[in-house]
C-alpha cells in the first residue's frame, strides 16, 4: 500500500495550484498566506485544505463559517482557528475578502523531542470544545508577530530552525488556550446533512491504515458519536433517516471495503489485518466478514 503522503504530495494531490515559493517540501510542517491560496479557491468558495490530514492553526481574517456536527460557527471579523485531523469541519468563506495566515503540522513534528506531548488532549484540540476564538486588534497583532517569526525562519539556513518553529507553534497553542471560545453559534434547518456528511468524512478519514501494527481508532458508534460531540442515538437517528442505514451497518461495510482491499493487495496474514482493523481476536473478524460475503477471508483472498 502507498506511504502516507507528504504534504507535498498532499498539495500535487489535491490540485491546488500552489504560489511556487511556498511549494517546497519543509518535511511535517508549512505555512501559507491565506489570501495567496484563496485567489485560487474563490471560484468553489470553499478554502483548499479540504484533506485535512494534519494539524492546523489559522488567523482569520474576513467573514467565514466553520460548520462541525454539533454546532456552526459564524466568523464575522477576525479569529483564531484550532483544527485537528480527528474532527472533521466545513470551512466555508462567505465573501471573497480573506486574508491571514496558517500553518500545518502532524503530531509528529510536535513531539520530536519527545516531550510527551499529545495534541488530541489539549483544550483546543478536544472533541466537544470550541476551537475558534474571536480576536481584538493588539490579539491580532500579537499573532501576526507569531506568523512573522514563522516566516522568516522557515527561510532561514539556521541548522536548528525546526525547533524553534515548534516552539512558535507551542506558542500560539497557549496564546488560543487562554482565550475565551467563541460563543456566536446558531442551529442550522439542514443539520442532519452536515451530521451525515461529518460523519462520512470521519469515517472515511480512518482509512487506508498502512503497517500492520496500525490499529483502527475508531470502531464502534460511540466512539464516532464522541468524537463528533453528539448522542449515539441522535447519530443513529440522522443516519438511518439520511442513508437508510445504521452507524454500525455503515461503519461494518466500510471496513469490509478495507478488509478486502488488504486482503487482494497485501501480504498481511488475516491476524494482522484483523488486528489492524481494530478486532482484538481474528475469530471476530472472520465472522463479520463471513457475514458479508459469504466467504471466508482466506477462501476471499485466494
Amino acid at each position: 500500500m502507498t506511504k502516507s503522503a507528504t504534504i507535498e504530495q498532499f498539495y500535487r494531490d489535491t490540485s491546488m495550484l500552489i504560489p511556487e515559493q511556498v511549494q517546497k517540501e519543509v518535511g511535517h510542517f508549512n505555512i501559507f498566506r491565506t489570501d495567496e491560496l484563496y485567489r485560487v479557491a474563490a471560484k468553489n468558495r470553499v478554502m483548499p485544505y479540504n484533506r485535512r490530514a494534519y494539524y492546523k492553526i489559522s488567523l482569520i481574517l474576513g467573514r467565514n463559517r466553520a460548520e462541525y456536527a454539533d454546532k456552526v460557527i459564524d466568523i464575522e471579523h477576525n479569529a483564531l482557528l484550532f483544527a485537528t485531523p480527528l474532527i472533521p469541519y466545513h470551512y466555508v468563506p462567505q465573501d471573497e475578502n480573506q486574508a491571514g495566515f496558517f500553518c500545518i503540522f502532524s503530531e509528529d513534528f510536535l513531539t520530536q523531542d519527545n516531550s510527551g506531548v499529545r495534541l488530541r488532549e489539549l483544550p483546543v484540540f478536544k472533541p466537544g470544545g470550541n476551537p475558534i476564538f474571536f480576536l481584538n486588534d493588539q490579539q491580532i497583532e500579537d499573532i501576526r508577530y507569531i506568523f512573522s517569526k514563522m516566516f522568516r525562519e522557515i527561510e532561514s539556513d539556521y541548522a536548528y530552525k525546526y525547533d524553534l518553529l515548534r516552539n512558535y507553534v507551542i506558542e500560539l497553542i497557549h496564546f488560543g488556550q487562554k482565550l475565551q471560545p467563541a460563543t456566536s453559534l446558531f442551529k442550522e434547518t439542514n443539520a442532519y446533512k452536515r451530521v451525515s456528511s461529518l460523519f462520512i468524512e470521519l469515517l472515511e478519514r480512518q482509512f487506508p491504515v498502512e503497517p500492520p501494527h496500525q490499529k483502527l481508532n475508531l470502531r464502534s458508534a460511540k466512539d464516532y458519536a464522541d468524537q463528533l460531540s453528539i448522542h449515539v442515538n441522535y447519530l443513529n437517528k440522522v443516519l438511518k433517516e439520511i442513508t437508510g442505514k445504521t452507524t454500525t451497518e455503515l461503519i461494518s461495510e466500510r471496513i469490509i471495503k478495507e478488509s478486502k482491499i488488504l486482503l487482494k493487495h497485501t501480504d498481511w496474514n488475516v491476524s494482522e489485518i484483523a488486528y489492524s482493523l481494530g478486532f482484538e481476536e481474528a475469530s471476530h473478524f472472520n465472522n463479520l466478514f463471513k457475514k458479508h460475503t459469504a466467504l471466508s477471508p482466506r477462501t476471499f483472498r485466494a
